[in-house]
């Protein structure tokens, strides 16, 4: 009986401390406030990315639009479906995914990438040298 206990309580005390990223997250413009992509995150061989599966478009834009300001080998490619996170690896000790890049298909612009679960919500962070936005992507679940 006191093996299956300290199982249960080893597991509930894991499942507390590394909060998965895997799934749906609703982008969210930091300086509009508006929804503006649904990205899936998934892990494949021990890495994590994010791609876009859903985009939010206003009136007067592209419904499915391409990244003509990608400088990489994505220029050219449909935003939705690119991989816009791409190698990030859990670290344990900060229970945060560090080592990464992410995408902004806006201007084409490559950052070192962070990213953690805080109060349910997904904190994403891209870096520019010293120079640093995070923005807030809320869980999706469809709605």
């Amino acid at each position: 009986m006191r093996q299956i206990i300290l199982i249960f309580f080893t597991l509930f005390s894991f499942t507390l401390d590394a909060q998965s990223i895997v799934g749906k997250w609703k982008t969210i413009d930091d300086e509009s406030g508006k929804a503006r992509s649904i990205v899936e995150i998934f892990e494949r061989e021990g890495k994590y990315f994010g791609k876009i599966e859903e985009i939010f478009t206003e009136d007067d834009e592209e419904l499915d639009p391409v990244c003509e300001e990608c400088k990489d080998d994505r220029k050219g490619q449909k935003i939705i479906g690119m991989e816009i996170i791409t190698d990030m690896k859990f670290n344990k000790k900060d229970n945060q995914y560090i080592k990464g890049e992410i995408l902004d298909p806006e201007n084409g612009n490559i950052y070192d990438c962070k990213l953690w679960i805080e109060e349910g919500s997904l904190k994403v962070r891209g870096y520019l040298l010293f120079f640093y936005r995070t923005q807030t992507w809320l869980p999706y679940n469809g709605d």
